[in-house]
């Protein structure tokens, strides 16, 4: 972990890097963002930046019973109740941007590819695509709507839900917590109180 927030130079130069994978053994839930952001590449822990409401609707909806700060990386006590629990995090396309609006199709439809791959071989109960616009792209399913998806991935239970960037301003933490929370209900994951 690091002892301080990057600096604007150190996040500009983390253009393109690759974040690792959360991914136990036990996989039962995997949550799935868009790409990495240029924070989160910077101290290589999922949704680390400051403002992003991931880890704020994971503890609200019980996932995680303590609140997460993952601004300087994820915490070993986090990343241990998660793996414990089964709970993986990987994203459609693996690469850092500034915005996610600056991936093209071609590398949100080649990130679906490895994400079937990905789903397929570690057999989780449950995939939470947290991004529905990227998915519809990635996948050319312009149909699909937030929620449980009729249809399963890979095997899979198939959740599109609303991304946590504060970007999407039509959430909130609460609203994100109650779709999260019955992601991972559906994959058996104990909640906390």
């Amino acid at each position: 972990m690091r002892t301080e927030r990057p600096n604007k130079e150190e996040l500009q130069a983390c253009h393109g890097m690759t974040v690792e994978d959360l991914m136990p053994p036990n996989l039962r839930l995997l949550f799935v963002g868009i790409n990495p952001g240029l924070w989160t590449a910077a101290v290589n822990a999922h949704f680390a930046r400051p403002g992003n409401r991931f880890w704020p609707a994971l503890h609200r909806a019980g996932i995680t019973s303590r609140l997460v700060d993952a601004s300087l990386g994820l915490p070993e006590a986090a990343r241990s109740e998660l793996t414990t629990a089964g709970i993986g995090i990987s994203n459609i396309v693996p690469i850092a941007t500034a915005r996610a609006d600056e991936l093209s199709t071609t590398q949100l439809r080649a990130g679906g590819v490895e994400l079937r791959a990905l789903v397929a071989k570690r057999q989780p109960s449950v995939v939470a695509v947290l991004g529905v616009t990227a998915f519809r792209q990635a996948f050319g399913r312009r149909d699909l709507a937030v929620g449980r998806s009729a249809e399963d991935f890979e095997g899979a239970q198939l959740w599109v839900l609303p991304n946590p960037s504060g970007l999407n301003a039509h959430e909130t933490v609460d609203s994100l917590a109650d779709w999260y929370r019955i992601a991972a209900e559906s994959a058996g994951i104990e909640l906390h109180a």
